[in-house]
């Protein structure tokens, strides 16, 4: 057995004896969905930095760095963005003592909001959970040379497993320690491969020994190949996410008060800024020291491969453990967020009030197992982690995200336009990715584009769903009666 593998092995299954530990405390809904409401603001940024660094960044992104060079920071400038706005909402989402998106959609619109916001949250977040097993495959491959649909099989039943035993509560607290983990990793690893490759001069001269000039020039430099389209194709998604993403609201309606829930989005937004940056930087390097993966079509597991290749070994070991206990961190929250909508937002909300707080319990474990089953059975329906990535974030940024800042920014947002923002958004998403851009039904595939010559197949998705979504929200709320003061004024106290 490789030292690699051992060391992941261990860091598993402490993470896993953190995780039995916390599970003796998980006695109601409150305890399983938002951890009791005890966490403090030093648990919170860890919790939130593991939550939001997964398979997206360490895979998609770093694959992205390593084809675009420094370019692919857009991927990540969006996320930045959205959470300087977010530090402006996390005290007030705190005091509306709710547990879920679609219960803050219920108590500003209706229950159809809720409703199609549920549908939206499990399409999306099941897809994003699969593709975080995928990519703990790819790590297992790496790691051990076991083939990868092993690696996934694997993945997805550690992943299952460990966020069935305790819900929030175990996730929350061995994200400190995955957090810690990443980061510390990412920055004992820098001035290695800084070094190996002869510093950023030697890192620009294997760029052009290997893809030329030109390529080495794009590498390096922020806009690359990219026109201001394209940039803001990877940077709308990742935002329009962030802006609404379940998983962070969850926590912070976790939060001990509304000032431990604000003063979290500061560490967090540090942190996010720094393991992001990094993670692109590790790749650019990367890139240059292992040039041959573009010919393998395996730029995605340019982090994990420059691990085991490019670093001393235990060096190598803390990285790679690091990306495990990320990648499955991510996929734990990801599939609590489905579970919880599934059984508070749809079972408990309409078909039986009454449920016990043990039953509750109860059904939530087994939804994660079904969720996790089908989040498996979608594991190979995108080509690449980039792919789905982009796909889950659109349809959720454009489903959710509008309706769900209106709430917290407009008051005269109605049930009406948030209804319709949600279905309108989720709609054109599906239709533009599976209609427009693998059909050629009605001949749509090859229209030109309203702003010039290019066919709409090539024009990002979320161009098309934000606008739809977005219309929808403005022309249907003036069109109805504004709200009455009650359903708006809680979201506009301040924290």
């Amino acid at each position: 057995m490789n030292m690699y593998l051992v060391v992941v092995i261990v860091y598993l299954l402490f993470l896993t004896g953190v995780g039995l530990y916390k599970s003796r405390i998980v006695k109601t809904e409150a305890d399983f969905m938002v951890a009791g409401r005890k966490l403090g603001a030093p648990i919170l940024v860890g919790t939130l930095l593991a939550t939001w660094i997964g398979s997206g960044s360490i895979i998609a992104g770093a694959g992205l760095a390593y084809r675009e060079g420094f370019a692919a920071l857009w991927f990540d400038a969006g996320v930045w963005i959205a959470i300087i706005i977010i530090y402006f909402v996390a005290g007030r989402a705190r005091r509306l003592e709710q547990m879920t998106v679609p219960d803050v959609l219920e108590l500003r619109y209706n229950q159809w909001a809720r409703i199609l916001g549920t549908i939206v949250t499990i399409i999306a977040y099941t897809v994003i959970a699969s593709y975080q097993f995928r990519a703990g495959g790819l790590v297992l491959n790496v790691v051990t040379g076991l083939d990868e649909d092993t690696g996934i099989l694997l993945t997805a039943i550690f992943v299952i497993l460990f966020t069935a035993i305790a819900g929030l509560v175990s996730v929350a607290f061995t994200d400190i320690f995955n957090g810690t983990l990443m980061l510390s990793a990412i920055f004992i690893a820098y001035p290695f491969l800084i070094d190996r490759a002869g510093g950023w001069s030697g890192v620009r001269a294997r760029l052009q020994e290997h893809f030329g000039a030109m390529v080495a020039d794009q590498r390096l430099s922020l806009m690359g190949r990219f026109t201001w389209d394209e940039a803001l194709s990877y940077a709308l998604p990742t935002m329009l996410l962030m802006l609404g993403l379940a998983n962070m609201y969850q926590r912070f309606f976790s939060a001990r008060d509304e000032r431990a829930a604000k003063q979290a989005v500061i560490g967090w937004i540090s942190g996010t800024v720094v393991i992001e940056s990094m993670i692109v930087v590790l790749a650019v390097i990367g890139s240059a020291l292992f040039p041959e993966l573009a010919s393998q079509e395996k730029t995605e597991q340019v982090l994990l491969y420059t691990a085991r290749e490019g670093l001393p070994l235990v060096i190598g070991c803390i990285l790679l453990a690091a990306a495990v206990a990320i990648i499955v961190s991510t996929a734990d929250s990801f599939l609590l967020v489905p579970a919880t909508n599934v059984i508070r937002d749809l079972y408990q909300r309409f078909i039986n009030p009454d449920v016990s707080q043990r039953r509750i319990v109860l059904y939530s474990r087994l939804a994660v197992v079904g969720l996790g089953v089908v989040a498996y059975g979608l594991v190979y329906a995108s080509e690449t982690v980039l792919e789905a990535a982009l796909q889950a974030y659109t349809i959720y940024g454009v489903g959710i995200t509008p309706a769900l800042l209106a709430c917290f920014f407009w008051k005269r947002a109605t049930s009406a336009g948030a209804i319709g923002s949600i279905g309108m958004g989720a709609a054109v998403t599906l239709f533009w990715e599976y209609i427009v851009k693998k059909t050629t039904w009605l001949g749509l595939a090859h229209l030109p584009w309203i702003w010039g010559d290019k066919p709409w197949r090539e024009v990002a998705t979320i161009y098309p769903a934000l606008f739809a979504s977005l219309l929808c929200l403005f022309i249907l709320s003036w069109l109805t009666a504004p709200p009455p003061e009650a359903k708006w004024r809680p979201f506009f106290q301040r924290a």
